[in-house]
Parts: structure tokens; C-alpha cells; sequence
């Protein structure tokens, strides 16, 4: 792996939240963004801190020895999620698509970083930022799937977050993300909608993440997953669900308010991709039933 494919950032000025409301509203709008599609609308602004933390570029060259450096340590094991993505996105997307795969950038950072998109703290999760097309990652932010949200600690867990954001990416080369935006809020919105499908793609680079060679070395990235990976993977799909999170925080479901879907309809959607490997499974704009993905039908 060549460890420059991820570059590391922090020590940004951190996220100027442009909400009001109070210390509630704000946690569970925090918590609502995990996993989010695009964030410029609360982030302040900001240019990209591509400068890099030397002490965090030095831990990733580490990675490069080879994988079970990515067992053992988890920004190594973002660096060869990101390696595996590529890979299987690069050989199915334009096949099954007809757009060309483009890679996006990806940046592991500490506690704050600066974004095309604005300013971000760890607060706010992983996120891909389409106005620089760059999916970053404070890992920490693991830990806290597994402590706080009660995921599996499992690392197809974390692989499926890595996945998942660069679900987005995919969206942004296809030009789908904007009807998040433009549908925002709702369990029938274009943000569950373009979340969802986030979740699909995750399990679409799952089914064919063990099974593509990659071509310098002719394996695969990982090793035939086992039904104890992908329950890791649909633990951390059910773990950040709208209603899981909404009833954790106010003791009440509102889907009038879901931007992510259902813990329930997450790991279905998930399991949509990685049961076909299929793009076309992924279509969650025309499902008439988003609780019942047709590819598991």
C-alpha cells in the first residue's frame, strides 16, 4: 500500500455549528449528521488544511509493511479499506454504471480539520464533502460507534463507515447526491433516499471485496467473509438508524424527522448490495417500499 493514497489533517479551527436551540438541539443534530451526505449547510466557512500532521503521516508510512498492519492498527485499516474500495470500484463501477470510476480524496484527521465545505469537528463524524471530494475520518469516532452507539467492535464494522462515505462519492460522480438536499427530512425524503443507497453501495464493494483480485498482487484485500463479518457490518447499520438514534436521545420516534432511515431499513439496504454486488440493486429513489429493498424480495 503506498500510504500517500490517505492524507492526514487536524488542528483546523474546528466546526463553527451555525445552530441555535441550545445544547439539546444541537446533540441530536450532531447525531443525526453521522454518516451525513454533505454538511456545508451547518459547517462555517473554511479552505481545505491539506498541510498534514508529520507525527500522522510518519504512523501511516507504518502501514505500508503489509495487511496485517490493517488488523492490528485502525488508520492502516482505513488505508487498505480505501485500497480495497478502489480497487473493486474500479473495476465494477464504469462496467455496471458507464461513468468512470474517479478516485476521492480521502483524509484521516484529530479533533478538527478544515474542509472544502467549511470547518469540522470530530463532533460531526465521518463525512464526505462533495465541494472537494474527499471523504474524511477521525478514527475516534470507532470507538464510539462501539461504546456509545453499541456496534460490533468487528472490522468490517468500520470498513462498512469507510464504504459507506464513499457511497457518496459515487453518488457525487453520478449526480445524485443534491437530492439529499433538496428533499431534506422525512422517512420518504431524498436524504433517506441517498443514505440508504449509501448503505447499498457499502454492501455492493462488500459482496466483491473478497472475490476481486486486486491487480498488483492477484488477492483480494480481504478474506472470504464470514456470516460473523457482516453481522459486524449490519451492527454498525443499525447503530447509527434514525429511530435508534432519535429514541436515544428523546425517548420518542419521529420519522417526520428521519434523514438516514430506519436501523431496520439500513441493514436491509446494506444486505440489498451485498447479496447481488449490484448498482442496479441500489436504487432507492424508485423503491416504493424502502423497507423492502426488491433485491431481497
Amino acid at each position: 500500500m503506498d500510504a500517500g493514497r490517505v492524507r492526514t489533517g487536524g488542528g483546523g479551527r474546528g466546526g463553527k455549528l451555525a445552530l441555535g436551540g441550545g445544547a439539546g438541539g444541537l446533540i441530536v443534530i450532531i447525531l443525526a449528521l453521522l454518516f451525513g451526505g454533505d454538511p456545508s449547510s451547518l459547517l462555517g466557512s473554511g479552505v481545505p488544511d491539506t498541510s498534514g500532521d508529520p507525527q500522522a503521516e510518519s504512523a501511516l508510512e507504518q502501514c505500508e509493511v503489509g495487511g496485517s498492519a490493517a488488523n492490528e492498527n485502525v488508520d492502516c485499516r482505513v488505508l487498505y479499506t480505501v485500497g480495497s474500495l478502489d480497487s473493486v470500484w474500479e473495476q465494477q463501477f464504469g462496467t455496471q454504471t458507464g461513468v468512470a470510476y474517479v478516485q476521492p480524496e480521502v483524509e484521516i484527521f484529530t479533533s478538527a480539520t478544515s474542509t472544502g465545505c467549511g470547518n469540522a469537528t470530530s463532533d460531526i463524524g465521518p463525512f464526505y464533502c462533495p465541494a472537494d471530494r474527499t471523504a474524511y475520518f477521525d478514527t475516534s469516532f470507532f470507538d464510539e460507534l462501539e461504546t456509545r452507539f453499541g456496534a460490533s467492535g468487528g472490522p468490517l464494522a468500520q470498513e462498512y463507515v469507510v464504504a459507506h462515505e464513499f457511497g457518496h462519492h459515487l453518488q457525487n460522480q453520478l449526480g445524485d447526491l443534491g437530492r439529499a438536499q433538496a428533499d431534506p427530512r422525512g422517512p420518504e425524503s431524498g436524504a433517506v433516499r441517498t443514505e440508504l443507497q449509501a448503505d447499498c453501495y457499502a454492501g455492493v464493494w462488500a459482496y466483491h471485496a473478497d472475490k476481486l483480485p486486486e491487480p498488483t498482487t492477484g488477492e483480494p484485500f480481504l478474506v472470504p467473509l464470514t456470516d460473523n463479518d457482516i453481522r459486524d457490518a449490519l451492527s454498525a447499520a443499525s447503530a447509527v438508524g434514525d429511530d435508534r438514534i432519535q429514541r436515544a436521545a428523546t425517548g420518542r420516534v419521529n420519522p417526520e424527522g428521519w434523514t438516514h432511515g430506519s436501523s431496520e431499513q439500513r441493514q436491509a439496504w446494506f444486505l440489498a448490495g451485498y447479496r447481488t454486488g449490484r448498482v442496479d440493486a441500489c436504487d432507492t429513489y424508485s423503491a416504493r417500499d424502502l423497507d423492502n429493498p426488491p433485491a431481497l424480495r
